[in-house]
This record gives structure tokens, sequence and C-alpha cells, in this order.
């Protein structure tokens, strides 16, 4: 009986220091994802009417621009940038990214493993080794990039994959990221980087008629370029809040089941003390009455 009372007392204080590990990642991720949660807060609306507007000009020019990033051409090659993180006890974070990753090459190019007609770049350790373990064409160069999380290094990722596209090593870019929604909700998305997506024209509606000041061809150059940087720096500051969101519910759900879990310990270790003492007495009362007799 002393040697379950022990057991049950060691298992309380596992439990405990583990809660107090819970509750302390919760509160790092809480002030991260703070500054996280700005950040992308005040990107996301400004890298959003830029692609907006990119998008506009891409469709309503027809001939007589260079429009090398907006080429759409046979898919033969493909490039995913898969953005995750460096770190786990995220929950299912990192696991549904790659999930989504797979699920996109699987449906979208139908391309069976080995054929090397899909290569991904990994921002984030996790993803990166998900799916190298899965046996996909994987390059690390850019992996550790959250270390040094800045618009530069975002920069020569989005002019690699450009420079890439361009010298047609690869026919597509996609970006598999997590869109921050709040400190609970991730949407996981799938999002076309190149060629440049075209708006789709109502039937009947008019195309815009835009005023270029430099000429075309000089505005378009150095727009694009631009535009792309600052698409692909939102979707790694959109991973980064969702990293922390994630990792900050995680922590809390791990709290609230490790006080469950304390609950039911002091239950059982209660009832384990009560029926030692109910031994005890019940020794010394037939202790007892043996000498009377």
């Amino acid at each position: 009986m002393a040697g379950q009372l022990k057991e049950v007392r060691n298992r309380i204080q596992s439990v405990q220091s583990t809660q107090q590990i819970t509750k302390a990642m919760k509160m790092v991720s809480a002030a991260k994802l703070r500054r996280a949660q700005e950040a992308i807060l005040q990107m996301r609306p400004y890298a959003q009417k830029l692609q907006e507007m990119l998008s506009n000009i891409v469709s309503n020019i027809e001939g007589g621009a260079d429009l090398k990033l907006a080429e759409e051409r046979a898919v033969e090659k493909v490039l995913l940038i898969v953005i995750t993180s460096d770190r786990g006890l995220s929950g299912a974070y990192n696991s549904n990214i790659a999930k989504l990753a797979k699920q996109t090459i699987a449906e979208k190019y139908n391309t069976q493993l080995g054929k090397g007609n899909v290569t991904i770049w990994n921002i984030g350790k996790k993803g990166f080794e998900n799916l190298t373990r899965s046996g996909y064409k994987t390059n690390d160069t850019y992996k550790d990039l959250f270390l040094k999380l800045s618009f530069e290094n975002v920069q020569a990722v989005a002019k690699a994959a450009m420079k890439g596209f361009e010298n047609r090593e690869f026919d597509a870019v996609e970006l598999v990221y997590s869109e921050f929604k709040n400190a609970a909700t991730q949407r996981f998305v799938a999002e076309q980087f190149l060629p440049i997506p075209k708006v789709q024209q109502k039937k009947g509606a008019k195309k815009a008629d835009f005023i270029f000041e430099p000429a075309k061809e000089e505005l378009i150059a150095e727009l694009m370029p631009k535009i792309l940087n600052t698409q692909l720096y939102k979707a790694v500051l959109d991973a980064n809040a969702s990293e922390h969101g994630a990792r900050m519910t995680a922590m809390d759900k791990a709290s609230d089941n490790a006080n469950e879990l304390l609950k039911t310990l002091r239950i059982s270790y209660n009832r384990a003390r009560q029926a030692a003492i109910t031994t005890e007495l019940t020794e010394i009362v037939s202790g007892a009455a043996a000498l009377q007799g």
C-alpha cells in the first residue's frame, strides 16, 4: 500500500512540473503572438491591395509589355514554397500544412513520388523534416529563415523563385502556409505565386483603362518584383502569427488537461491513503482484541 501511495505521489509531482512548463510556454507564446499579430494586421491590407492592383494591371494589358512573370505555360515543373515553424508543441499546425502540401501535389498536379518534377523549398524546419521523410524533393537552403526573420531574407527567397520561373526552371510556383485569423483559428491555404494570377473578367465588363506614368514597361518592371516580395513576406508573417497562436492554444489545452489529470490523481491518492489508514486501524484493533483474549 505504501508503494502505491508513493507511485501516485510521484505522478502528481510529475504532472505539476509539466503543468508549470506548459503555463510558461503559453505565456511566452502569448507575448510573441501580440507582436506577430500586430505585424501581420498592419501588413495585410497593404499587401492585398498591391496584389489586387498587380492582378488588375496584368489582366488588362494586351501585349507591348514584358510580362515574363505572368506568362502562362504548360505545367511540367512545379515549385512549392512550404512555410511551417521551427519548433513543435503547437498541436496539428505543422502536420496540417505538410498534409495540404502533399494533397496539393497529388490532386492539382497529379504527381507520383520519384518523378522529380515537384521541388519543395521549405521555410521552417518542421515542414522540411516531414516532407523529407515522405520522400519529396526538398531544399534546405531557406529552412532556417525564422532564426533571422526580416524582409531582406524573405526577399532573397522571392527573388530566387522569380529567377527560376523566368529561366523556365519552374512553370508554376505556389505558396503553402496558414493564414492567421485569430489565436485559436488558422486557415491553411495553397496560393498561386507565379505566374501572376489574372482577374477573371465578367461577361460584358469593360476593361480598366490605365494611364501609365512613367512608361508602361518601366512601371511594370519596377512593380512586379516589389509586389511579389511583399506577397511572400505577408505569407511568412501570417505563418509566424499562426504558429504562436497555435502553440498558445495547444499549451492552454495542455494545462487544462493537466488540471483534470491532477484531480483524478488526487482522488486516487486520497482513496489509497484512506485505505491504508483503515488497514492500520483494523490491525491495531485486532491486536488489542487478541491481547485482551
